[in-house]
């Protein structure tokens, strides 16, 4: 059963699937779908194109779907999707998307976003990322599945975050954080590999020697990053976790932080 309380202002167009809960003075718009079971708690907005999936919690204050702060927007139709069980905290804001990237920015699945967290236009987060207090993303930024981003940390446009890459708080990043490794500082520079992340994944102990190879070869030689790609290609063709260093890196255009 959907509940949504007397001083909640929901628009007559908006969706509401089974279970969906609204508190009060909180706003949905025309052309907003919640998908059931989520939980919009007290003052909270959501409106633009959004589509916002199962079993969410929206804690109070956040505004969700709203106009981004691209200068060049025009008010063209962009969207905001986002997935299931996600936990979107006080005062955090998303915002569509642009013409001029994607045309909509999107959110996967099981994510925590804490106080203050700002996902700007066109951004891609994956699933099982954690965005501490204050992490703000500018426009563009791809956030890959299991990262995690420490309290205020702020994110050029454009950068690529890697799969369980994690990111020290304060730190400014302005180019790609490969798969796996340890960035911090300002700007942030990789000061090694996730190692407690990977343990926590229950990571095997081989694949984690061969990241460590990776993060030597990459970091800890000689060799130019096209020179380390092609040794590691070479030594390591059946390793998931080698050879997503290997794709992340032959996909950066702003380069990786070193």
């Amino acid at each position: 059963m959907t509940t949504i309380h007397s001083t909640a202002i929901i628009h007559p167009r908006a969706e509401l699937g089974s279970g969906v809960e609204v508190g009060p003075y909180s706003i949905i718009g025309e052309h907003v779908r919640i998908g059931a079971g989520t939980i919009v708690g007290p003052h909270v907005v959501i409106t633009g194109n959004t589509e916002i999936g199962e079993n969410n919690r929206i804690f109070q204050f956040a505004s969700i779907g709203e106009v981004n702060q691209d200068l060049k927007y025009r008010g063209e139709d962009t969207r905001l999707r986002v997935g299931n069980g996600n936990t979107i905290r006080e005062y955090v804001t998303m915002q569509v998307g642009t013409v001029t990237g994607r045309s909509e920015t999107t959110v996967g699945d099981r994510n925590l976003f804490m106080v203050y967290s700002h996902i700007a236009h066109d951004c891609g987060i994956g699933n099982d990322c954690i965005l501490a207090n204050c992490a703000t993303l500018a426009g563009h930024i791809h956030v890959d599945d299991g990262a995690i981003i420490g309290g205020l940390v702020g994110i050029h446009q454009f950068c690529r975050i890697g799969m369980m890459a994690i990111i020290g708080g304060c730190s400014k990043v302005v180019q790609d954080i490969p798969p796996f490794m340890l960035a911090d500082g300002h700007p942030a520079e990789v000061r090694g590999i996730n190692l407690e992340g990977l343990r926590r994944k229950k990571i095997s102990p081989l694949a984690v020697r061969e990241i460590k190879a990776a993060y030597k070869a990459l970091y800890h030689s000689k060799m130019n990053v096209s020179q380390a790609l092609e040794q590691l290609k070479g030594e390591y063709p059946s390793s998931e976790q080698v050879m997503a260093i290997v794709r992340f890196l032959e996909g950066s255009s702003r380069g990786i932080a070193k």
